[in-house]
């Protein structure tokens, strides 16, 4: 990767990082894939029908604390951390992202090409970049009424490292995927709570999506889910 697009895990402030633009993040995708979709800036004015970027908070401490945190070969998520819950900027977080409700921070890392699943929750999620990643995502208001998905619909945005969005509750996403050919490194954070298992799963209307505590889940039929996910989406099952 292009040394100039990663953010430095020094004391700079999230909103004074340069973000890249188009035409340079083609050039983080891996030689031997076809890119099928344009990857966008997250400062291009299509990425606010999504979520938005965060400014005032430095995330240096967290993404030195995200070092020790495992880079598989496939993806792992972990919703509580506890090294990266302690942290000072999770306090912040807490109090003014999610205007002081309890929160869990974890991460979302490893090696990942493929779309394969889309899910939302009934509030924002942030996403920290500890690298560059890519971002695939949707809008929750073009789901069908008998609950499938045109992946056609979806757009892709770049996630410079050391930079933190915010994704809405609307938004549809799933595991981040590689802007290059070293994996990707991802702090997730979520209310308290959203993404344990739940106590009963249900086999009708909405409610079929439910695949943990706040997390409804529409899949792909190549997602490789379990067989009691929810498979509806139609279309590609996009990769970059």
């Amino acid at each position: 990767m292009s040394t100039n697009l990663h953010a430095s895990t020094s004391s700079q402030t999230t909103q004074d990082k340069r973000m890249p633009d188009a035409l340079e993040k083609t050039q983080l995708m891996p030689a031997n894939r076809q890119q099928t979709f344009k990857v966008m800036s997250i400062e291009d004015s299509r990425f606010k029908n999504y979520g938005r970027i965060l400014t005032g908070y430095d995330f240096t401490q967290l993404c030195k604390a995200m070092e020790k945190s495992p880079l598989p070969e496939t993806v792992v998520y972990e919703p509580s951390v506890t090294y990266l819950e302690v942290l000072p900027v999770a306090e912040e977080l807490k109090n003014r992202a999610y205007g002081g409700l309890p929160i869990q921070i974890g991460y979302c890392n490893g090696s990942n090409h493929f779309l394969n699943a889309v899910e939302y929750h009934r509030n924002s999620e942030l996403n920290i970049a500890v690298t560059d990643a890519i971002l695939i995502l949707g809008r929750q208001q073009d789901i069908e009424d008998d609950y499938t998905y045109d992946t056609s619909k979806m757009e892709m945005f770049l996630l410079p490292a050391g930079v933190g969005v915010e994704l809405y509750g609307t938004t549809l996403h799933y595991a981040p995927c590689n802007a290059g050919d070293n994996g990707f490194k991802v702090a997730v954070v979520l209310p308290r709570g959203t993404n344990y298992p739940l106590s009963r799963l249900w086999s009708d209307g909405e409610d079929q999506l439910l695949t943990a505590v706040n997390k409804w889940l529409i899949g792909h039929e190549q997602g490789g889910l379990p067989e009691t996910a929810f498979i509806g989406l139609k279309g590609e099952n996009l990769s970059v």
